[in-house]
């Protein structure tokens, strides 16, 4: 009986597992930098490599980094929604180029428009793991003292700009 029981216990809890997979979002992968500084990197300018970009630029104000590359096709799909919440002049938006040609960036930007304050641009995507990211485009939030509080992974919709975004930068500039 027990020879019969076990198989089928195994095969029961193996069930429940790939059940509960199966209702998970990839989505919503966590963070595990989400309510901590953000990570520490200073990287040279796109449009003016004798500049840089650094974590102190992202200090004092609630600001978004939006991780791209010429390569992603998501990227592309989302770059409109960035163009929209740039032009709502409510966040700073800046991007981070990961694993890119300098030339095919400033292409992209030139003939799509340019969305952010500032690129800082990870031709090695050094900084870009250190953030956490595993693919573009990604989008952290941050605040004031320059904690993440929140990211997304995969390209941002105007559903989750107006749903998500905007709701936590209008609650962040209003703490004090």
């Amino acid at each position: 009986m027990l020879r019969y029981l076990l198989p089928l216990g195994i095969f029961a809890v193996l069930a429940g597992f790939l059940a509960i997979g199966l209702r998970l979002d990839p989505k919503e992968v966590p963070s595990p930098l989400i309510g901590k500084p953000a990570p520490e990197f200073s990287l040279p300018l796109l449009h003016a490599p004798e500049r840089r970009l650094s974590t102190k630029d992202l200090k004092g104000k609630v600001s978004v980094l939006n991780v791209w590359a010429t390569w992603c096709v998501s990227c592309r799909a989302e770059h409109e929604v960035l163009q929209a919440l740039a032009q709502s002049g409510e966040v700073t938006l800046y991007g981070l180029d990961y694993k890119d040609d300098r030339e095919k960036a400033l292409q992209w930007l030139r003939v799509l428009g340019n969305p952010y304050e500032a690129v800082a641009f990870d031709e090695a995507g050094r900084a870009a793991i250190d953030w956490g990211v595993y693919g573009t485009p990604e989008t952290f939030v941050i605040d004031r003292q320059g904690i993440i509080r929140h990211k997304f992974i995969g390209p941002l919709t105007a559903e989750k700009v107006n749903e998500v975004l905007l709701p936590l930068v209008r609650k962040l500039k209003a703490e004090s």
